[in-house]
């Protein structure tokens, strides 16, 4: 059998769309599939950049999370003082009270040793 340029070949129409449309989807098939590594790819390496460049840290960042946290710390007592100052001024209302009350204890007090005086 010699084959060239002039050779025919016969086939039916049917088969022959039935090839074409196989090639077809695979090359389709073929280019998506590319498609989606190449971007799988790139997601990965814009990733992992991304997470090589939150892990460096400039030593500026480094010293202002430590002046933050000192802050933080010293906020805190800051507030414990607070709520013990209310108490203390709680406690000093009612020790102003409680000698405002004396007082006035006192001075019956006096009156009343100021009237057993006076009737003999």
């Amino acid at each position: 059998m010699k084959v060239s340029e002039n050779t025919s070949v016969a086939m039916p129409i049917k088969n022959m769309i039935g090839i074409v449309v196989a090639v077809a989807m695979g090359i389709f098939a073929y280019t998506e599939l590319t498609s989606r590594l190449t971007s799988l790819e790139t997601s990965r390496e814009l990733f992992s950049s991304d997470l090589l460049k939150k892990s460096e840290q400039v030593p500026t960042d480094q010293e202002q999370f430590m002046l933050l946290e000192h802050m933080a710390s010293q906020i805190e007592e800051l507030e414990n003082e607070m709520q013990g100052m209310r108490n203390n001024t709680v406690n000093l209302n009612r020790a102003m009270e409680d000698i405002k009350n004396i007082e006035i204890n006192i001075e019956n007090m006096k009156d009343k040793i100021r009237n057993n005086g006076s009737h003999p």
